[in-house]
């Protein structure tokens, strides 16, 4: 194949070659799905969505024209792909702390009650912050996108995409600050 860069695997892509659609594909559909995911909770559906974003990868790949990286492109191809399916079905929501991740649970029990408490206590600030500031987070600490892609996905500045992020950051330890000094008051422990 001979190109590493996903920019130069999407100029690839966009002459026809399949072999760059593949590689592109292994590189960034896990991340994409996660993106997917968390605008739906039906995992079908967010596999769906998934294949329909490579088709339209595949259709439009002579779209990028390197304002973002390829891989904010991506997203927001996929972005848009969820957007566009979500809009013609009924959504179906699930509580954030039903998908939380099993602990390790090679701590202590006082140990594994405190990490299931704490990521609790932070989905739920998460889920509490208003939709705009929320996007931004997941879109920067989850997908580790670096702002500028975050804002050509988003459509926004640069400058609101760090302006979100500081509100969120600011929320977030306001909530979690009260929460762990529920936490340390009820099991013993000291700020």
């Amino acid at each position: 194949m001979g190109v590493d860069s996903d920019e130069a695997l999407l100029a690839a892509v966009a002459r026809g070659d399949q072999a760059c659609l593949r590689a592109l594909y292994e590189r960034h559909a896990p991340a994409m799905l996660r993106l997917v995911r968390r605008m739906t909770t039906q995992s079908g559906v967010a596999e769906e969505i998934l294949q329909e974003t490579w088709l339209a990868v595949w259709r439009s790949a002579d779209g990028f024209r390197g304002e973002s990286s390829a891989r904010g492109w991506l997203f927001g191809v996929a972005k848009r792909q969820a957007h566009n399916y979500l809009r013609k079905s009924v959504l179906v929501t699930v509580d954030l702390e039903e998908t939380a991740e099993l602990s390790d649970r090679t701590g202590t029990v006082e140990d594994i009650v405190l990490a299931n408490a704490a990521r609790g206590d932070l989905a739920v600030g998460i889920r509490e912050l208003p939709e705009h500031l929320r996007e931004v987070l997941l879109l920067v600490l989850v997908d580790d996108l670096p702002y500028a892609d975050v804002a050509a996905i988003l459509g926004i500045p640069v400058g609101t995409v760090k302006s979100r992020m500081s509100h969120a950051r600011k929320r977030l330890a306001l909530a979690l600050a009260g929460t762990t000094a529920d936490l340390s008051t009820r099991y013993g422990g000291s700020q």
